[in-house]
């Protein structure tokens, strides 16, 4: 029990410090790359850009942080209060950073500035994410999309900001909307490589515990089970085959399930290309 303790103790200081260190990589990147290029960010972050350059007198922190008020209680509400939370930590932090670290031109180089601002944003972007959490705005709105079909989240990040790019081109020209667009493609596919929740995987459990397996498997992972019969063809011992559809960040809390139960378990995991039926998505 004591143990379980420490983990989960453990565990919310690891997305903690996730969701600071993911606010420090967005402020470094608008504050060095993209407002001095005039490129926008994306989400909400893009739009507290444009608010503040509209209305002068506040800054893009502040603009950010009262935009992610009532996207906070939505999420609290649709995605979870432990998501919706450190999302907050993530925004009140990156207008913390905004606000005490100045701008600075690293590069006069508009392209430059857009590449690196892309990369840097999708990195943090897409670590936030990884360890349960977003830097807000878009970001919910697009992970309750997502619950909804199999498309990657990276995909709807674009989609819902290319709306906002517009908008900034019809009111800041054009050529920096397409800057803009490049920073967000670049971010888009960043995000994909490192958040890979929607990366479905089968896997093929050959085993001599079949129903201990399948017990811890339901409590900890939740996922449906197909039992199929077995013999081993050297040893010929009656075993079973589980058949179990998981996501990529499910697969390190299966391999410690087989590990802890049977450590002599065959598994063979496969990627999947689609589902049909019912697959839990949240």
């Amino acid at each position: 029990m004591l143990a379980k303790f420490d983990t989960s103790i453990s565990e919310e200081i690891k997305k903690f410090s996730v969701s600071v260190g993911a606010a420090l990589i967005l402020a470094v990147t608008l504050n060095f790359f993209l407002i001095p290029a005039n490129v926008f960010a994306s989400g909400f972050t893009g739009l507290a850009q444009i608010l503040a350059e509209l209305v002068p007198v506040i800054s893009t922190g502040l603009f950010l942080l009262l935009l992610n008020i009532p996207v906070a209680i939505l999420g609290w509400k649709k995605v979870g209060k432990s998501f919706t939370f450190y999302s907050f930590v993530n925004v009140a932090a990156t207008t913390f950073f905004l606000e005490v670290i100045p701008i600075r031109v690293i590069s006069e180089d508009v392209i430059l500035n857009a590449v690196f601002g892309g990369v840097l944003s999708g990195i943090g972007g897409g670590l936030v994410l990884k360890y349960g959490a977003s830097s807000g705005g878009v970001d919910i709105l697009a992970l309750l999309m997502a619950r909804y079909s199999d498309r990657s989240l990276g995909v709807y990040f674009f989609i819902m900001n290319s709306i906002i790019v517009i908008s900034a081109g019809l009111l800041f020209g054009m050529e920096q909307a397409l800057y803009t667009l490049l920073a967000l493609y670049v971010a888009s596919r960043i995000i994909d490589t490192i958040h890979t929740r929607h990366v479905k995987l089968t896997a093929m459990i050959v085993t001599k515990n079949p129903d201990e397996m399948q017990r811890v498997f339901h409590e900890r992972v939740v996922r449906g089970v197909t039992r199929i019969p077995a013999k081993g063809g050297y040893t010929k011992e009656d075993k079973e085959i589980l058949m179990i559809v998981i996501t990529r960040y499910e697969l390190y809390h299966l391999r410690h399930i087989i590990e802890e139960v049977d450590p002599t378990a065959f598994t063979n995991i496969i990627q999947t290309t689609g589902v049909v039926g019912m697959f839990r998505k949240d």
